[in-house]
């Protein structure tokens, strides 16, 4: 079916949970984790959204509550229009919601991203394990209490550890902060570059 003209309007006629989120682009909605399946499986199958573009964790911060929400990025490819939709993880020490992928397949991936990096669960997914970092890495890299210079961890791979001859590697990236120049240049000088970059002076340069 096509979407309803007023697709966050209809929203509320069914789901009482369903609030106005702000937001300075597309409609947005927030929605209680309790209803979320249903609420996504309804933009679905009765308002045409039939594509899910984006799965994002957001980690508002230790002492925010609540701490951690999801955000769904959803178009209808009849209508060409957008909607975004929140939920928050009602236990902060536990994140967890239901997953998306038996809605849409595309979702797996991204919550295994949202886990990976936020420690975000979802109850369901075919498949929840790390997608970026490796089994059994013990941080979340992208929670706001995460430090941005990493944590030195024991390396899993001993043929890497045996390369750089070190037993303990800053993941994601050692030698941070991480730093850009501002104005007019060409844009491959633009790219972020660690103020301490000794970590990679032991391995040869490219070509040579």
């Amino acid at each position: 079916m096509p979407p309803s003209p007023d697709a966050v309007a209809a929203l509320k006629v069914g789901w009482a949970g369903v609030t106005d989120r702000a937001s300075l682009d597309h409609p947005a909605v927030d929605v209680p984790a309790a209803d979320l399946l249903g609420v996504l499986g309804s933009l679905k199958s009765l308002q045409g959204f039939d594509m899910l573009t984006d799965v994002a964790g957001v980690d508002w911060g230790v002492g925010a509550r609540p701490r951690f929400t999801v955000v769904y990025h959803l178009f209808s490819t009849t209508t060409h229009a957008y909607l975004r939709v929140a939920s928050s993880c009602p236990d902060d020490a536990a994140p967890q919601l239901p997953s998306a992928a038996a809605l849409w397949p595309g979702a797996d991936w991204h919550e295994r991203e949202a886990f990976d990096m936020f420690g975000i669960r979802f109850a369901g997914h075919p498949d929840l394990r790390r997608i970026i970092m490796w089994d059994g890495y013990p941080y979340h890299p992208l929670r706001k209490d995460f430090p941005l210079a990493g944590i030195e961890t024991p390396l899993p791979d001993a043929e890497i550890t045996a390369e750089v001859k070190v037993g303990l590697i800053a993941a994601p990236m050692a030698g941070g902060p991480f730093v850009a120049a501002a104005g007019q240049m060409n844009m491959g000088d633009a790219e972020p570059r660690a103020k301490d970059e000794s970590w990679n002076e032991r391995r040869p340069k490219p070509g040579t």
